[in-house]
């Protein structure tokens, strides 16, 4: 056994049907935002009641919640905050993820107990800062994305601080995030939780006096994007993350479907684990071929090794590569019928060749050859979003199985 502390595994929650999700597929602590003060105002995010819900389904499975407070406000931004604060103190959230030094400070002054992570829209890149906000009574350091692995261990050796960092997810051609793009071209503000992704739209140059008259710079025939980032992915190098010192790797993706982030994080959780099981670190084929079956584009190591050939952003395409649909979730199965009760989230029918997976990775292929409904009537389709409906399955299956096909 490997004499080292075991990292948190961080998962997305945008929603209580998420969190429940991230919780049973491996996660050891998730991250959510409120209605408010959260920096993707389009997730489904939380009333507090839903968040009270969420913690206490987390907490009766040993997993923490965190709670981003992480936008830029404005005076009017402020009002309502140290009430929210005490709301999340009392519902028992274990920590806050703030990057703004005004709610830092009312966080400090309302809830002294709760403990607050450091944000990476703060920025922090080098040990000198980690070492300010440490003394403003920060307990965690998010580091910043531009930051390479070898920096942010000498962060950690030089302040002792819990270090978190990304593993997983979409890249920000903007500095750790702090994009003004999305306010400039549609008017929403990605400071403020409302970004539009515009960095990821497909661009050509004009030149000023030449209005009209496009620019295209190609790379090959499909040309070039960019501002068209990568994802990351850093499966292959999570012993070099443990072995740094790492405390807790992240996985972005509030915006994601339920699938996306049980896939992701059944890969890394085997990939953890077994590091600490066998006392050396082998990625398993299987667990990188689930990584591709999730909408993703190109995958990148980021800015972590500082390798010029592994660039964060992609110069051949701006679509995602989805290879994989996902279907539906189990909601329900009756041993006695053999017969599985599936929440329908994209249409699918009869011949239809489908795949069920879950967090013991006992996953099977079958063809649907008969289907019902709600009512017990024979259907072709599953056309409607949430349909209830049932179907025979060869194999035994429980609750937050998902339901996906290759396309």
């Amino acid at each position: 056994m490997i004499k080292m502390k075991k990292p948190e595994l961080l998962a997305p929650a945008g929603n209580l049907e998420k969190l429940k999700f991230a919780v049973l597929y491996g996660a050891d602590a998730v991250y959510l935002g409120g209605k408010n003060f959260s920096l993707r105002a389009f997730a489904g995010n939380f009333e507090i009641d839903e968040i009270q819900e969420g913690v206490k389904f987390a907490h009766e499975h040993n997993v923490k919640v965190y709670v981003t407070i992480n936008i830029f406000p404005h005076n009017a931004d402020l009002i309502g905050l140290d009430s929210y604060l005490k709301d999340l103190y009392d519902v028992g959230v274990d920590a806050i993820i703030c990057a703004d030094p005004g709610v830092i400070m009312i966080a400090k002054e309302t809830v002294p107990k709760l403990e607050i992570h450091l944000s990476t829209q703060a920025n922090n890149v080098n040990w000198a800062s980690a070492k300010f906000w440490l003394d403003q009574g920060i307990n965690r350091i998010v580091a910043a994305r531009e930051l390479s692995l070898n920096e942010i261990k000498e962060i950690k050796d030089k302040t002792g601080a819990q270090m978190e960092c990304f593993v997983h997810g979409a890249m920000c051609i903007s500095y750790s995030g702090r994009c003004l793009l999305s306010n400039y071209m549609v008017g929403r503000d990605a400071n403020l939780g409302e970004c539009a992704q515009a960095c990821r739209w497909n661009y050509n140059l004009v030149e000023e006096k030449r209005p009209g008259v496009y620019y295209p710079v190609f790379e090959d025939e499909k040309g070039t994007y960019v501002f068209n980032s990568q994802d990351l992915c850093l499966i292959d190098q999570l012993d070099k993350l443990i072995e740094a010192g790492i405390d807790s790797f992240k996985i972005e993706g509030r915006m994601k479907s339920i699938s996306y982030v049980a896939t992701i994080l059944r890969s890394y959780r085997k990939a953890i684990d077994s590091f600490f099981e066998k006392n050396k670190y082998k990625v398993e084929d299987k667990w990188k071929e689930e990584l591709d079956k999730i909408s993703h584009r190109p995958y990148t190591t980021g800015f972590y090794f500082k390798d010029l050939n592994n660039a964060s952003s992609s110069i051949e395409s701006s679509n995602y590569i989805r290879p994989y649909e996902f279907l539906g979730v189990v909601l329900d199965y009756n041993e006695n019928e053999k017969m599985v009760t599936i929440e329908q989230r994209n249409k699918f029918e009869i011949g239809d060749k489908i795949e069920f997976f879950g967090p013991t990775w006992d996953d099977f292929t079958q063809t649907i050859e008969i289907m019902y409904d709600d009512k017990g009537n024979q259907i072709q389709a599953a056309p409607h979003p949430n349909q209830i409906v049932k179907i025979p399955v060869k194999q035994k299956l429980a609750p937050y199985y998902i339901m996906r096909k290759e396309i």
